[in-house]
């Protein structure tokens, strides 16, 4: 294998980059085709693609102050004509040869250009310059006009090129910075897997098929294994299972080590969550689960690192059948054989005929999906005014609360009949549930270049989430699968009968040791920077995409200001926070901070910071700072099994934390007194905790909107862009828009704000009567005019039509 030299620049060639949207919009589409990534990452003669010299801002160099009596080239010539040095060099500058020199030696139209402006503010301003410079700018300026030329301005390309090398240090080390970032061949990255002939062993199917279930046999038979999953819920359910199989088997996740045997030694097996797993450490099998989150635009690095690096004699692997001609394919390039086994589903799931319309149609075992914490709220708290009690399963619950959550749903003895939940359901759960209702199909995403979308669900989404229903073994034996709305109805069909789309590409994430190199050759760059620049650089294949870095750059530049050395800023780059959250990412900040000082990170301190003991809360906006305050010590734990003697007290953090979930477990079961409470003394500043913009959330298929751009018209955006695939959507899309303003008014209160009101648990009866009474002595009083006369009269109407 060739080994190229890592040459460190000269200390006085510094390097500034500018932090821009240039290097994230070459992240390649993880479904772009083969052919047309493999030509986007290398020029059609097989020729490395031409950088984006954008990132780039030239280091200014001070100009030479005079040096009395040392001035070399003016005692062996004479003082320069400024006058005529400006005009040669502008000269110099225009003349066609010499920008095709530069083009030669990297200085493309940006950099030619800066480079030259550089190097005349210079020239120009500097009281001396050295000697061999002098002498060839005072013969230019000497022979200009003449016949027998003394010098011509082509002279100065070679100063010219040896100002822009200093000023653009880049340029010296290109073909070793192209070499560290070329990631087509992955493969090469796990010589250890490579030692090893292994057999991949694909099972392929849908939810509820068992294909999981086979494959975790063969991992408790083997004499040693590993489980890599995607959430910590599904490793501990593993590793729960495993021991009570009378199989030692470790817990690994990036908060948590948990031993099998009381000594802490290493079992032979071990479930851990996907981005832990050891690609050095050898096993008889190893399985990976939901191998099409590969494609994931944000995760799917981890998936493509076990598939390629885990040591095992067998891999299963677990997922979706739109997977197995991708992972086939990325195993002949490794000359590994697979082999595919197909299930189906053990219990059957129908999609019914109907929508849900109305709460009041609910029933035991039903699940309402929402794509948005804030439906979750109001849905819960409709409910809750009919007399019925919820489940709440949301993603940012801490695991407990949602295992919790799950157990009370399950439960035959508990009057807990109805679940409200997010897609978290899909993963992880085990939930007797007879029908799955999707409140809405479309939900915001964000894309491989970091946009936020809304989208409706994919077919792979659909089927993931709807196959919940009916599970086998459960007390239902048959699923069902509907929309609250009936204008969903008809698309959730559609989406449902369609096949999932293959998965096309695999995702990569830089490693330590390749942005290590890079800063080894460009000492001055910030990390954010340097990962531009990686991206910017990197040349993959068609069967790989580089993954979404913008949670990556968004903590780097966060923690810029902090001396860290690159090794743990990269730690604390790679920390799994939601950026959305002020207070965790204030948290982060101040652990880089006391980390930076040298000072450990002690239990006091942190129960400082987090103002520790904290009561239960008294509404959502408490409920969502105590789930932000589980999330830190989350963070906390995740950091201190990376800087143990900065983070010593990971012991009494996680009894803490155990504590703050029983608290939140509580706040949850009583969120529907927490949303009255929210609403009825909503502070100013307060965000508003119930969405009542429902026709937002059933946007027809394909609307997408980037966050973001256009401030206030985003939302304007939200209703109106519309982007309709095929001819038959096109035609009917007017009376689509009919409809749906119809179901709004149906949805909302059926054309009565009362109604609604009293649904919504915001009005009585009681209440209802006397806003009559007082309605009816203000019109006899006549303190209404003819206007509101009109409108009473035509609202009469209405109501006498509905009785009708």
């Amino acid at each position: 294998e060739k080994v190229w030299p890592l040459l460190r620049l000269p200390s006085r060639a510094g390097l500034v980059l500018r932090h821009g949207g240039a290097a994230a919009a070459r992240l390649r589409p993880a479904a772009a085709a083969s052919s047309s990534s493999s030509s986007s990452s290398v020029g059609g003669d097989g020729s490395s693609r031409a950088p984006d010299t954008s990132l780039f801002v030239p280091v200014p160099l001070k100009p030479v102050g005079d040096a009395a009596g040392e001035d070399v080239g003016a005692e062996l010539t004479r003082p320069l004509d400024k006058g005529e040095v400006l005009k040669n060099l502008n000269k110099f500058y225009k003349r066609k040869e010499i920008q095709r020199l530069g083009a030669e030696n990297g200085l493309d139209a940006r950099l030619f250009h800066q480079a030259f402006i550089s190097f005349r503010k210079y020239i120009m301003e500097s009281g001396s310059v050295s000697a061999d410079l002098h002498i060839i700018l005072n013969d230019i300026c000497c022979g200009a006009g003449k016949v027998c030329l003394l010098g011509h301005v082509d002279d100065l390309f070679p100063f010219f090129l040896r100002h822009a090398k200093q000023i653009f240090p880049m340029l010296d080390c290109m073909d070793d910075l192209r070499k560290i970032s070329d990631l087509r061949l992955p493969p090469n990255w796990y010589p250890d897997a490579r030692a090893i002939q292994r057999k991949i062993i694909f099972h392929a199917g849908p939810t509820n098929s068992g294909k999981t279930y086979h494959a975790i046999q063969r991992f408790l038979s083997a004499k040693s294994g590993i489980y890599c999953g995607p959430l910590k819920l599904l490793a501990h359910e593993i590793f729960q299972k495993s021991n009570v199989a009378n199989v030692p088997c470790d817990l690994v996740t990036g908060e948590e080590r948990v031993y099998a045997n009381e000594d802490a030694r290493q079992a032979s097996h071990v479930a851990c969550t996907i981005e832990m797993c050891s690609t050095n450490t050898p096993y008889e099998v190893a399985v990976i689960d939901e191998i099409q989150m590969i494609r994931d635009p944000a995760r799917g690095w981890a998936w493509t690192r076990a598939l390629l690096g885990l040591c095992a004699e067998e891999i299963h692997v677990c997922g979706e059948a739109a997977a197995i001609d991708l992972v086939t394919e990325l195993m002949y390039t490794t000359g590994e054989e697979i082999e595919v086994r197909n299930y189906k589903r053990l219990t059957p799931l129908t999609v019914l005929d109907y929508a849900l319309e109305s709460l009041d149609n609910l029933r035991p075992g039903d699940c309402i999906v929402c794509f948005s914490k804030n439906d979750i709220y109001s849905i819960s708290r409709q409910i809750e005014a009919r007399g019925l009690e919820c489940a709440v399963i949301y993603g940012s619950l801490p695991p407990g609360t949602k295992l919790e959550q799950a157990k009370k749903f399950n439960d035959p003895d508990d009057p807990c009949k109805i679940l409200v939940a997010t897609d978290a359901i899909g993963m992880g759960l085990n939930l007797c549930i007879k029908r799955i209702i999707f409140n809405s199909i479309v939900k915001p995403t964000i894309n491989e270049k970091g946009e936020k979308e809304i989208d409706s669900i994919t077919t792979s989404q659909a089927l993931q989430i709807a196959g919940r229903a009916g599970r086998y073994g459960s007390s239902f034996q048959q699923g069902e699968v509907t929309t609250m709305h009936h204008d969903d109805l008809v698309q959730l069909k559609e989406i449902l009968s369609e096949s999932v789309r293959p998965v096309k590409a695999a995702g990569l994430h830089p490693t330590p040791e390749q942005i290590e190199m890079f800063a080894y050759h460009l000492p001055d760059a910030t990390l954010s920077n340097l990962i531009d620049i990686f991206v910017s650089l990197s040349q993959v294949d068609g069967l790989y995409f580089v993954c979404n870095i913008d949670d990556f750059k968004f903590l780097a530049d966060m923690i810029q200001h902090i001396p860290l050395n690159l090794r743990s800023r990269y730690v604390f780059c790679t920390a799994p926070l939601n950026r959305k959250e002020p207070f965790v990412c204030t948290t982060l900040l101040k652990f880089a901070r006391q980390f930076s000082r040298n000072e450990p990170l002690t239990f006091d301190w942190l129960c400082r910071h987090t103002k520790w003991p904290l009561a239960a809360p008294k509404n959502i906006k408490e409920l969502v700072h105590l789930e932000a305050v589980h999330d830190v010590f989350d963070l906390y734990l995740w950091l201190s099994y990376r800087f143990m003697d900065m983070f010593p007290d990971a012991v009494l953090v996680r009894d803490i934390q155990k504590k703050l979930d029983n608290i939140i477990q509580v706040g949850v079961c009583n969120i529907t007194k927490l949303i009255r409470a929210s609403q009825s003394t909503v502070a100013p500043g307060t965000a508003e905790v119930v969405s009542e913009d429902f026709p937002l959330s059933r946007t027809k298929r394909d609307t997408r909107v980037a966050s973001g751009r256009h401030g206030a018209k985003s939302t304007e955006a939200l209703s109106i862009a519309v982007d309709v695939t095929g001819e038959r959507r096109a035609k009917n899309l007017k009376a689509y828009r009919s409809a749906t303003r119809q179901e709004d008014l149906k949805s909302h209160g059926r054309g009565s704000l009362a109604n609604r009101l009293l649904r919504e648990g915001l009005l009585t009866q009681e209440m209802l009567r006397q806003l009559e009474s007082e309605w009816h002595d203000q019109h006899r009083n006549g303190r209404y005019g003819l206007g509101s006369k009109r409108d009473d009269q035509n609202s009469s109407k209405e109501t006498g039509k509905k009785k009708k």
